[in-house]
């Protein structure tokens, strides 16, 4: 899979949960479900290392120390492991400073009680204590119920402790989108240019942008390109000609001189996206006749391929709300290349999709092939391109929809991308299959009104998409 970000600001902040009342009447009963809480602790490490635990809490003093805890300690996302029944009281103070997510995890720790041995057993206080120690499930209506009413979002795991595949996999997932919650809330996306004139479905709202996702936007000129690549060296230019050879399949008819002019914009757009500390980009220029202007622009497209595969997603004609697509699919290691609609094909039951410009090369099906183009259709300027087909196999579209109201929400969709025939433009062009078939794809997807535009990666992920969804406070919508 894709490289993810080496280091994840997630933190993630953990406790559990008793009433202090049971101690000195069972014995043994809080140690045990001590031990318990070890083992999420240990588990939920093994998944992502930065826990904050702040043991079990079972009085009103103890939660309001571990609410000041997690919000000092600037946790993303909180992790409540039920263990017995807890007063409600006792948990609220632990997680209402914070204010982040909640994820309650209703553990039994086996998959049924020893109800031969219970009933066996000739005390009846051992028996009540050993009752408690299954009486995950009792509590969380109640606290359900208050977290609703105080406004805390709150998600359910409900499974056993050990040997349940299922609900740690879930876990995982959760996890996994806090980390890309994490990642988008510390992007720096660049903007170079400008939008494409009359495409108005990719005209976003920046402020929209903070507001579901955070990071930050840097708004660049492409001056600031240009004057970068007067900066490269005959040295630098040769060593990126040599990664050009290494990682594409370059066609014999590409001229020398256009692989030069790539090569030296791609060495000033690692200056470019290293100067701003960038995550991701959009881009799009079409010049009013400045030479050097236009070359930094035509010369692109390489070095933006090249920066998608390495964790910098670029999305060319200036689609903020699809970069933004781009860096979850591959904050989520799934890719996340640049597409959209190029044909129908009723025959095969297929659509083909693709774009011009960069591509997601760490995801396709072979070696990306660059070849020569005459012109860029709709586009200033002519030079070299990539042509490429995702891997085959499952894979996952997402978009991120400006709806009317002033709400971004994410629209998903699962496939197939099988082999045959695409077209050979010089282009990203891939066949995709849907089980709903593609005529009802297209009409459903369509529907929700996004924009053109959407990211593809390799996978079927909707269900890591919905979590994140909902950590984000965001509408997932999946059409198949």
């Amino acid at each position: 899979m894709m490289n993810k970000e080496k280091v994840s600001a997630l933190r993630i902040g953990l406790f559990g949960i008793g009433l202090d009342t049971y101690w000195p009447q069972f014995k043994g009963l809080k140690e045990r479900l001590e031990g318990y809480l070890d083992i999420v602790e240990k588990r939920l490490s093994a998944i992502h290392p930065d826990i904050v635990n702040a043991g079990l809490v079972d009085n009103p003093d103890k939660a309001f120390e571990a609410g000041k805890l997690f919000k000092t300690a600037d946790v993303d996302v909180i992790f409540l492991y039920v263990s017995t029944y807890a007063l409600s009281a006792t948990v609220l103070p632990a997680v209402q400073r914070a204010k982040v997510p909640v994820v309650i995890l209703n553990l039994s720790p086996d998959a049924a009680i020893d109800y031969a041995a219970f009933n066996a057993m000739n005390d009846r206080t051992k028996m009540t204590g050993e009752w408690l120690a299954y009486c995950s499930a009792c509590p969380v209506p109640e606290i359900a119920n208050v977290f609703n009413r105080v406004g805390i979002r709150f998600h359910q795991i409900t499974g056993m402790l050990q040997d349940d595949p299922e609900c740690w996999n879930e876990i995982a997932e959760w996890v996994e989108a806090a980390k890309v919650a994490s990642i988008m809330s510390y992007n720096r996306m660049g903007c170079m240019g400008h939008y494409y004139s009359g495409m108005l479905d990719i005209y976003a709202d920046l402020t929209l942008q903070y507001a579901h996702f955070g990071g930050h936007i840097e708004l660049l000129e492409v001056e600031e390109l240009a004057a970068l690549r007067k900066q490269v060296t005959a040295a630098e230019v040769k060593a990126k000609l040599e990664v050009f050879a290494a990682v594409f399949d370059v066609q014999q008819d590409c001229p020398q001189e256009e692989l030069a002019k790539a090569a030296i914009t791609s060495v000033a757009l690692d200056k470019l996206t290293a100067l701003h500390q960038l995550g991701s980009m959009a881009y799009y220029y079409k010049g009013t006749g400045n030479p050097e202007n236009e070359e930094a622009i035509s010369s692109i497209i390489l070095g933006n391929s090249l920066l998608t595969a390495r964790g910098i997603p670029v999305a060319g004609e200036y689609e903020i709300k699809n970069a933004q697509a781009m860096k979850i699919m591959d904050a989520f290691g799934a890719g996340g290349s640049f597409t959209e609609y190029y044909a129908m094909d009723f025959k095969d039951d297929v659509v083909l999709m693709g774009h011009d410009g960069p591509g997601h090369i760490a995801i396709a099906e072979g070696k990306t092939k660059v070849r020569p183009l005459g012109v860029y259709h709709g586009k200033v300027g002519k030079g070299l391109s990539v042509e490429m087909s995702v891997k085959n196999g499952p894979v996952t579209l997402l978009s991120v929809v400006e709806q009317k109201g002033g709400r971004l929400m994410l629209l998903v969709a699962e496939a197939e991308s099988v082999p045959g025939p695409i077209l050979q433009i010089g282009n990203t062009n891939s066949r995709y299959r849907f089980a709903i078939g593609a005529r009802n794809f297209v009409n459903k997807w369509n529907s929700y009104g996004p924009a053109h535009h959407c990211a593809i990666g390799v996978g079927h992920i909707s269900s890591k998409i919905e979590k994140l969804g909902q950590l984000l406070n965001m509408d997932v919508i999946k059409v198949c």
